[in-house]
């Protein structure tokens, strides 16, 4: 004798269901699908966070970089106004290294103490004759780095930027 299923009859009974009214779950093809796919996500991440977080660090660097720099030509140039003022101001080393100091002293490697602009920032100013053969001052400001995490054929353990600026003397 053949009885029919029906799912909302507790009382039929079928291959898949019990003589309770609990019913068994039929593995589908969905059911196993979803099984074999589970933790996917887990090995994407294990497999892309490494690349990720060298992209971050590497962001951070060439930000760090780039503050340096931006801050080493804004000393350069303010020094340089300083000792273009008159041509006894131009070779005003200590004026134009305080100058210097003072505007990069949010980077690292600079220091609090006096700073004579023999070492970390070496700064010297000179006067020169300019391109259009008049007297100028001339300003130039080395200042290296502090050691960060290179990535090989991207960023150096550590650079040195120079920055020289000329500017005519203006009395």
């Amino acid at each position: 004798m053949l009885e029919s299923y029906c799912p909302s009859d507790p009382g039929s009974s079928s291959a898949g269901a019990s003589t309770t009214g609990e019913s068994r779950a039929i593995p589908t093809r969905g059911n196993r699908r979803r099984r074999r796919t589970r933790g996917g996500a887990v090995l994407e991440m294990a497999l892309l966070s490494p690349w990720v977080f060298f992209l971050f660090i590497g962001v951070l660097d060439w930000g760090f970089y780039a503050y340096a720099l931006i801050s080493m030509q804004a000393a350069a140039r303010s020094a340089v106004l300083f000792t273009s003022a008159s041509p006894g101001a131009a070779s005003d080393l200590t004026n134009a290294c305080k100058i210097v100091v003072k505007e990069l002293s949010d980077l690292p490697n600079i220091g609090t103490g006096p700073n004579d602009c023999s070492s970390n920032p070496v700064v010297t100013a000179t006067p020169v004759t300019g391109p259009d053969l008049a007297n100028a001052a001339r300003v130039s400001v080395q200042y290296q780095t502090i050691s960060l995490i290179p990535i090989p054929g991207l960023l150096a353990k550590q650079f040195t930027f120079n920055k020289v600026v000329i500017m005519r003397i203006r009395s």
